[in-house]
């Protein structure tokens, strides 16, 4: 790392950040179930917040883009997601918490594309190092996942919103350390392009349709793992270690994808990251009472978001102009959420009358899809 980079402060944004993803990933389904809603019910909560990940990313890259103020959206984002989530102290009725769930996942999706566009500013021609940045988010979602499930297996889940509101008035605090940055203008051809030009590249959609399809097949992972596990008898706390180790792969993953990615295509990491999400999904369907297995399965996570992440970000940051970065990132976030809500709705009316298996199934049929379209339509190209 250069002595200009912000390394600490940056670094310290994704960590508050993603722990506050380790805080609702394991634990916000089962939260809801505390308060006694059904599995549709829970799903369709879960599916609030990423139908506003289509939606709210979008507007906000495009005032970034347009204004030039990332860092302030990344602020007012941070405050607004705190102060709207605190409205939840005032009633946890299911259309109260749907307005809730609505309401500050429209800010909370307003702050990490236009982050990611700061960030990459600031690594400049080191884009590849991003992970490095990048993992101590990770390091955040652990700490979160073990710290809650311990906590959560002495006292009760009535403790879980004051745990949020405090990791939340971390991501504020720690938005105010981090200092500005603006993409750099570039050479490149696609720099000259338009945001929706660029678009209409065949490349372009399948990439982006082949997001909405991962993010589809972690909807049973995302909205029930934490309830099934508890379900096959396994405790709050190990879950809790369980969905930490996971991460844990991701950061290990993380400390060596900048050298994967000058080795490997984006093409072929995707490729792999999306056949590999296919197996571990049927593995957590058949196999999750086995904990051999299911340590396996957990372990893949390096790919299943690890790898696919990194090789996602540097992707988009390759193809659009520093003109379009903001809206580049936010439509990746859009397609996450589109794919996130619809595999959060599917699998909240599945698992009551499929059951697990087959949901899972499902997710992996939608990531072997992926894979196929990847192959089809990326080109071979080095990150």
């Amino acid at each position: 790392m250069t002595a200009a980079l912000p390394y600490w402060r940056l670094s310290g944004f994704y960590l508050f950040y993603f722990s506050l993803l380790g805080a609702t990933a394991p634990f916000l389904g089962l939260y809801f179930a505390h308060l006694g809603f059904s599995s549709a019910r829970i799903g369709e909560l879960l599916a609030i917040p990423m139908l506003m990940r289509c939606v709210a990313p979008n507007i906000w890259g495009w005032l970034g883009d347009r204004s030039g103020r990332r860092l302030q959206i990344v602020r007012l984002g941070a405050v607004c997601t705190l102060a709207t989530f605190a409205l939840i102290f005032v009633d946890q009725s299911y259309a109260w918490l749907a307005l809730i769930m609505a309401l500050h996942a429209f800010f909370w999706h307003a702050v990490l594309p236009q982050f990611e566009v700061i960030t990459l500013a600031h690594l400049g021609d080191q884009a590849a190092r991003y992970s490095q940045i990048r993992l101590w988010g990770s390091i955040g979602f652990i700490l979160a996942v073990i710290a809650l499930g311990q906590l959560f297996e002495l006292y009760s889940l009535d403790l879980y919103p004051w745990a949020l509101v405090l990791i939340m008035g971390g991501i504020v605090l720690a938005s105010l350390w981090v200092p500005n940055a603006l993409p750099l203008a570039r050479d490149d051809m696609s720099s000259d392009e338009g945001f929706f030009r660029q678009l209409l590249n065949p490349v372009m959609l399948a990439f982006y349709l082949s997001v909405g399809l991962m993010q589809l097949s972690h909807g049973p992972y995302y909205s029930f793992q934490t309830i099934y596990l508890e379900s096959l008898g396994y405790s709050r706390g190990l879950i809790g270690q369980l969905w930490a180790l996971g991460v844990v792969a991701e950061v290990l993953l993380f400390l060596v994808m900048s050298r994967i990615l000058s080795r490997y295509s984006v093409r072929r990491v995707l490729m792999a990251s999306f056949l590999i999400a296919a197996l571990r999904w049927l593995l957590l369907g058949a196999f999750a009472d086995h904990l051999l297995v299911l340590l396996f399965a957990q372990l893949l996570h390096a790919a299943t978001f690890g790898s696919f992440h990194a090789a996602a970000i540097h992707f988009v940051q390759r193809r659009f102009g520093p003109g379009q970065q903001g809206q580049g990132q936010a439509l990746y976030a859009a397609m996450a959420g589109t794919g996130g809500a619809l595999g959060a709705l599917y699998s909240g009316y599945s698992w009551s009358s499929l059951g697990p298996f087959c949901t899972f199934a499902i997710a992996s049929l939608a990531a072997l899809a992926a894979t196929v379209i990847i192959a089809t339509h990326l080109q071979e190209e080095r990150a």
